[in-house]
């Protein structure tokens, strides 16, 4: 069975860091591109960050750029995000994504992908 787990979501004061990870079990990722998005109560789902399968193209969402940082592990199958300076309107619940397709381009849209993790709780107090 497919699964992507987030964790390292909690609650910080702003300009705070946070280093959250996303572990897929069930299927080998490494030629995926994969993405973080976040959804605030009462507000559409947002991308955040994509990025390719090697690494090679990295699509910051300019609400992040020089904040947040993606990386990812293909052979530990983990997509990572670190975020810092974090500010209130960080908040939100982050989810990791796969694409639904190998060597895809990097997307943006949510319908791009396939694969989705349960998401984990940021919170970024003032």
């Amino acid at each position: 069975q497919v699964q992507l787990v987030e964790s390292g979501g909690g609650l910080v004061q702003a300009g705070g860091s946070l280093r959250l990870s996303c572990t897929a079990s069930g299927r080998t990722f490494s030629t995926y591109p994969m993405a973080w998005f976040r959804q605030a109560p009462g507000k559409e789902r947002e991308f955040v960050v994509g990025i390719s399968w090697n690494g090679s193209v990295i699509y910051y969402a300019d609400s992040v750029k020089g904040r947040f940082t993606i990386s990812r592990d293909n052979a530990k199958n983990t997509l990572y995000l670190q975020m810092n300076s974090l500010k209130p309107e960080d908040t939100a619940v982050y989810s990791c994504a796969a694409d639904k397709a190998p060597f895809a381009s990097v997307a943006d849209k949510p319908n791009e992908y396939d694969y989705w993790g349960q998401g984990t709780q940021v919170t970024v107090s003032s």
